[in-house]
């Protein structure tokens, strides 16, 4: 298919190729999470994990479609990260950094992958200690994942993104925990990992986004952040933002050599994806990224904070939305929850008794009932059951 082509029929999950790519992508994150919690140990140094979840992206999807024709375009969709206690979201060190993990740590770990343009996107929150998680760290995370399985039963064909909003602010109250604004879920396409259609974590009349209903074979990272509190994240330090995307639609010409040199290799090794500038030469990274930055050649993911002693979670997934009901790509079991709350709200008990399946396949019936039993200890509820029925 020429490039002409391609523009005028855009890929979607109509075609069974597509589908197999975006499950053979989400397959690569889910493994890489499993290796990157099992490297989450006290002293264990924060840059090494975010390498090896990036390493393993890299190995695994380089040996895919190796022998075709076309070159396909594969690896890592946005780097490792690996965000401590009051840290929300985008920590992904340089490699100078000296961070370490310690035990009673609580990790938000974010990554993606993709192949030939379609993305797999998973975020999971870790306790760094054995046995169960307990307290206010077991509320934020349960009500984090309770939000996320709400949101999965809410975006189907049909639905509007306004009733998500709304949905997971109820949930993320009945656990007295805070959905953490600017967060936004996005529709995903090829090579687009910030798609037009959003939907909003919290409404608000500073942050507006255009209504929106889901449509039958679309793609969303369901992306949500919870916190103990106030769920109104800062910057407090530039110097922490390592991770980048190129906008396509910006030029400018710049004045120092550095920049130049830093932008031509960004043109070259990550055109589309965002990328972290550990992959970049530090020294000269550091004055050439300041100056495309100003000239807004490249679009930052800052390092965002809540206060010391809240605690943040995080739980992103991938959704499929498929002709037979919602296909949750990407997750990982959560570890063992004991909360101080339990939801006692019938419309999220109802919500959560919702299907995934659409009936006219006949599977409606079955999964239905399977999540109606998991839906009373909302804490309970596994991750990764839906991946595992695939």
């Amino acid at each position: 298919m020429s490039d002409d082509e391609r523009e005028e029929k855009e890929l979607d999950l109509t075609s069974p190729e597509v589908v197999t790519k975006y499950k053979s992508a989400a397959e690569i994150v889910n493994k890489a999470l499993q290796l990157v919690i099992s490297e989450c140990k006290p002293k264990a140094k924060v840059v090494d994990i975010c390498e090896k979840g990036d390493s393993y992206i890299r190995e695994q999807t380089g040996s895919m479609y190796k022998n075709v024709k076309k070159k396909i375009e594969r690896g890592v969709a946005f780097p490792t990260c690996l965000s401590i206690n009051n840290t929300v979201c985008h920590f992904s060190p340089l490699a100078s950094d000296e961070t370490v993990l310690e035990e009673g740590d609580l990790l938000k770990i974010d990554m993606a992958c993709h192949i030939d343009g379609f993305i797999a996107a998973v975020a999971h929150t870790h306790l760094v200690q054995e046995g169960p998680v307990t307290g206010r760290a077991a509320d934020v995370i349960a009500a984090a994942n309770t939000a996320a399985e709400v949101a999965l039963r809410l975006i189907r064909p049909g639905k509007n993104n306004k009733d998500v909003t709304d949905a997971i602010q109820k949930v993320a109250a009945a656990y007295d925990c805070k959905i953490v604004e600017g967060v936004l879920s996005h529709q995903m396409k090829q090579f687009v990992i910030d798609g037009n259609k959003v939907v909003l974590s919290v409404s608000n009349p500073d942050t507006r986004v255009d209504d929106a209903e889901f449509e039958e074979n679309e793609v969303y990272a369901i992306d949500i952040v919870t916190s103990t509190g106030e769920g109104k994240p800062k910057l407090l330090d530039e110097k922490q933002t390592t991770i980048y995307k190129r906008a396509v639609d910006k030029s400018y010409h710049l004045k120092m050599k550095a920049s130049r040199f830093i932008f031509s290799e960004i043109n070259q090794k990550f055109p589309i994806m965002p990328f972290s500038a550990r992959a970049l030469e530090e020294k000269r990274a550091r004055l050439g990224l300041v100056e495309c930055v100003n000239h807004e050649l490249l679009q930052p993911y800052p390092v965002l904070h809540e206060k010391p002693g809240d605690y943040v979670a995080h739980i992103k997934f991938t959704v499929l939305l498929m002709p037979n009901g919602s296909d949750r790509i990407t997750s990982h079991p959560l570890q063992e929850l004991q909360t101080t709350k339990t939801v006692e709200d019938p419309e999220i008990k109802a919500w959560l008794a919702l299907g995934t399946k659409s009936k006219k396949k006949g599977g409606g019936k079955k999964k239905k009932g399977k999540k109606g039993a998991e839906a009373e200890p909302v804490e309970a509820t596994n991750g990764a059951t839906p991946q595992e029925q695939d």
